[in-house]
């Protein structure tokens, strides 16, 4: 079933990046909390690099109000390289901002339903092609990145793949699950989709985490999908109507998760990547060992 036409390249992204960030308030009341830094890097940058790490090409940003910072962000910004130029300082840590025009494309959720709408906003965009969504929340740390790992299934099987962890029994209730199937490796085939289930419920302990390659046809799905969990329009759903139409299969990341749409988690990978970083990592350890003791 993994024909031909459930293979075009995927070269188009959607991040959806219309929340408000209540969580984050007071930090997020000016600032999306996209933007919110992870040592020195925007967490949406984390996304976008990875994107770009996985051979995509067009990022579709879908934004609400108050978010144009974010498009800002990828912006050039003129008179800041100009200043450090004439300072005679390096532009390096600005290359991986920079998004060629026509490359960046956002379109506005104007009403919150849930992120099986904010993918259906970007329609017009993603066309007849395959393409990818990105959670920001969800830092994938690890290379290569969790996408880039996926594309490379995605060229063996091609069709629909969603990103998985294995997360204690315990705690599969806060997050969409899997019904496996067949396994080889890291690829587990897709037999079902369950959103928050009931822990005795639970089909297995595979929990998809925040990274999808969809087939264009989810966009009609989407477009006649009730609400679902939370009153919202849940992509899980009309996912689950793929499964068995089209070639439909998960693949764990070798890597490490970080959920900061939490503030613990967003201190968890704050404090991981910076340990993990050669220009800081034995100073910040020094400075925990000291916290710690």
């Amino acid at each position: 079933m993994s024909a031909p036409q459930f293979k075009k390249p995927v070269r188009k992204a959607v991040f959806p990046v219309a929340g408000l960030g209540t969580r984050f308030l007071p930090a997020t009341k000016a600032i999306p909390k996209e933007l919110l830094p992870v040592v020195d890097r925007p967490l949406i940058q984390y996304a976008v690099d990875e994107a770009r790490e996985a051979g995509i090409e067009e990022f579709v940003f879908v934004t609400g109000r108050g978010k144009t910072a974010i498009v800002e962000h990828f912006d050039t910004a003129y008179e800041l390289e100009a200043t450090m130029t004439a300072r005679g300082k390096s532009l390096d840590p600005l290359e991986p901002t920079r998004i060629q025009p026509g490359n960046l494309v956002t379109v506005r959720q104007q009403v919150p339903l849930g992120l099986g709408h904010a993918v259906w906003c970007a329609r017009a965009v993603i066309g007849d092609e395959p393409f990818a969504i990105f959670l920001p929340d969800e830092l994938m740390y690890g290379s290569p990145g969790c996408m880039a790992q996926m594309v490379e299934a995605y060229n063996e099987v091609g069709g629909n793949l969603v990103s998985v962890l294995e997360v204690p029994m315990e705690e599969v209730s806060s997050y969409g699950v899997i019904a496996p199937g067949e396994c080889r490796g890291a690829l587990t085939e897709v037999k079902g989709l369950v959103e928050k289930p009931k822990v005795a419920e639970a089909p297995s302990n595979k929990i998809v985490s925040g990274r999808y390659i969809l087939q264009p046809e989810v966009m009609d799905l989407l477009a006649n999908q009730g609400k679902g969990a939370g009153g919202e329009i849940q992509l899980t759903d009309s996912m689950a109507k793929l499964i068995g139409v089209q070639p439909f299969h998960a693949v764990t990341f070798q890597g490490q998760r970080f959920d900061c749409g939490s503030k613990v988690g967003f201190v968890e990978a704050t404090l991981a990547i910076a340990l993990d970083r050669a220009d800081m990592g034995e100073d910040v350890r020094k400075i925990a060992s000291r916290l710690l003791g």
